[in-house]
């Protein structure tokens, strides 16, 4: 085999036409081209807060899991435990961890009538089935990855309404019947699609997967009806006032879950599931978990941004994981790693001085209102 220093071509999702047909700036994004946006970020933003926006999502993974071991395989594969999926189209939110406990990837499980239904980030993708096909030798475990399907996701207060007008009218009792963090397939499993109450923006709305094939005409349809696209721009930022991690910044291999506001998806108990990491999550937290993740604001002028630092009087010193003017709320906001000692209050370095924040409990935002005090 020969090495090659050419710098790969970005993948293309089967979207990538309709976006540059409609004008939008193209980004190299963990390998893909993608949207970055459509003319104004801002406005993008304030769209799916206040009426219907969609995102090309085609990017990310989806393995089907299917075979007789597939559900214990998964109790020690991920740190939350599936064994709570008490009912069909239930998902759950899960980091999958290394022995050390740090954080592989986070991801999203579904409980399917054939088996489950994983969604990974784009960028870990390789790294995770590669990892997953590891841990899955010898048992009796089937990964499918679904790369002939796209996914779109419609998000803002609007949307369900709006993407029912042209999904199939005998699905549209079922869609508004879902309940958050649910999803089914309709049809087939081989037709291909698949819908739930999911997001990424703080908002509710649907993720719906479909054939890569039928993602042009569906995409063209919704914009028909008042669905607005969105660019990968205001992706980050509606995450970030909703307080939702990006992988890579906010937590990845070297960060625990402990350290990364992940607590809230490992399940302890029962005690005898020995899920892959678990042994060092519980002699971390036996020893004192050192830093948490906490949200910061700054009402004053200036923007916090990733890698800056944070201070903490008689404390020690933390770093911003991400950080951006919130739209929203008309001033900056961050998701920062800081030591468990701190209290309400911080210092970021700015251009070289220490400028107060305060130090909140994430969301920043839900359903478009600001939620912290």
């Amino acid at each position: 085999m020969t090495a090659t220093t050419q710098e790969a071509t970005p993948k293309t999702t089967p979207l990538y036409d309709s976006h540059v047909a409609a004008g939008a700036k193209i980004v190299d994004f963990a390998g893909w081209a993608m949207p970055i946006h459509y003319g104004s970020q801002l406005k993008e933003h304030e769209i799916v807060r206040n009426d219907a926006g969609m995102f090309d999502v085609s990017h990310m993974c989806v393995i089907d899991i299917t075979g007789a071991d597939a559900k214990d395989w998964l109790r020690t594969l991920i740190a939350n435990d599936v064994e709570k999926l008490g009912f069909e189209g239930k998902a759950l939110y899960s980091g999958m961890l290394t022995p050390e406990g740090t954080v592989i990837d986070d991801l999203i499980v579904y409980l399917t009538y054939y088996g489950y239904r994983m969604v990974v980030n784009a960028g870990t993708a390789d790294k995770d089935i590669a990892w997953m096909l590891k841990q899955a030798e010898g048992r009796d475990v089937v990964l499918t990855v679904r790369r002939e399907l796209a996914m779109i996701a419609v998000q803002g207060p609007n949307a369900i309404e709006k993407a029912c007008k042209v999904l199939h009218e005998d699905w549209e009792a079922t869609v508004k019947g879902l309940k958050v963090f649910q999803g089914f397939p309709f049809g087939s499993v081989e037709e291909g699609w698949f819908i739930a109450r999911t997001g990424y923006t703080g908002e509710d709305g649907l993720e719906i997967m479909l054939p890569a094939d039928e993602a042009p005409l569906f995409w063209k349809a919704l914009i028909g009806v008042g669905v607005a696209p969105i660019g990968l721009g205001a992706r980050d930022t509606l995450r970030l006032e909703a307080g939702m991690n990006l992988y890579g910044h906010d937590m990845d291999e070297t960060i625990s879950p402990l350290q990364a506001g992940m607590g809230w998806t490992i399940a302890w108990e029962p005690a005898d599931r020995n899920f892959i990491g678990r042994a060092a999550l519980e002699a971390e937290r036996a020893a004192g978990v050192k830093m948490k993740q906490v949200g910061l604001v700054l009402e004053g002028r200036g923007v916090l941004r990733e890698g800056l630092k944070v201070v903490v009087e008689g404390v020690g010193e933390g770093v911003i994981t991400s950080g951006t003017f919130s739209p929203t709320l008309k001033h900056s906001v961050a998701i920062a790693r800081i030591p468990a000692g701190t209290g309400a209050s911080a210092q970021v370095d700015l251009r070289g001085t220490l400028t107060d924040v305060r130090v909140v409990k994430m969301p920043f935002v839900r359903n478009g209102k600001k939620v912290f005090e």
